[in-house]
């Protein structure tokens, strides 16, 4: 399947990708899962992974193409690059932090920031926290900034109280 996009991120995993393409699918709108490519014969010595298992998943998230790549325990994921969830509201951050941070590393969340159980680093970011870190007044932007450093799940009702101060 073709591709057309500019900028397709290409998640690493060791043997998972089929199963995170279901589920990152499972969590967007508008996503699916276009294509599985399998390992071939062809080169085993060098990738490891019989003929038949899955090589590749092209799949989709809120129509951004990813591509999952089953390439082994070389490489792991870190927080260098995460994914950013832009929300409107309350609802949308706790669905979206409920099902992605399920399974994975709790000591990893802070200030939006979560890993999910494949250990992908994620932002769960309410737009109105934006606003408030850019807030005209300083002191506004200043206590905001203190009040979401020390959350994991940011929780804008407290965001709006602290800016109101």
């Amino acid at each position: 399947m073709q591709n057309n996009s500019k900028i397709t991120p290409c998640l690493w995993f060791d043997d998972q990708a089929e199963a995170a393409a279901q589920f990152y699918t499972s969590i967007f709108r508008n996503s699916k899962i276009v294509h599985v490519s399998r390992y071939v014969d062809a080169g085993q010595e060098i990738q490891g992974f019989p003929a038949g298992a899955v090589m590749t998943v092209s799949f989709e998230l809120d129509g951004q193409p990813f591509t999952a790549l089953n390439g082994g325990p070389t490489f792991k994921f870190n927080e260098a690059i995460s994914f950013q969830i832009f929300c409107n509201t309350q609802a949308d951050v706790d669905d979206y932090w409920q099902k992605l941070s399920a399974g994975g590393d709790e000591t990893a969340q802070q200030c939006g920031w979560l890993k999910d159980k494949y250990g992908v680093s994620w932002q769960i970011i309410p737009r109105i926290l934006i606003e408030l870190l850019n807030h005209s007044d300083a002191a506004t932007s200043q206590k905001v900034t203190t009040t979401m450093l020390q959350m994991k799940k940011i929780e804008i009702d407290e965001l709006k109280r602290v800016a109101a101060d």
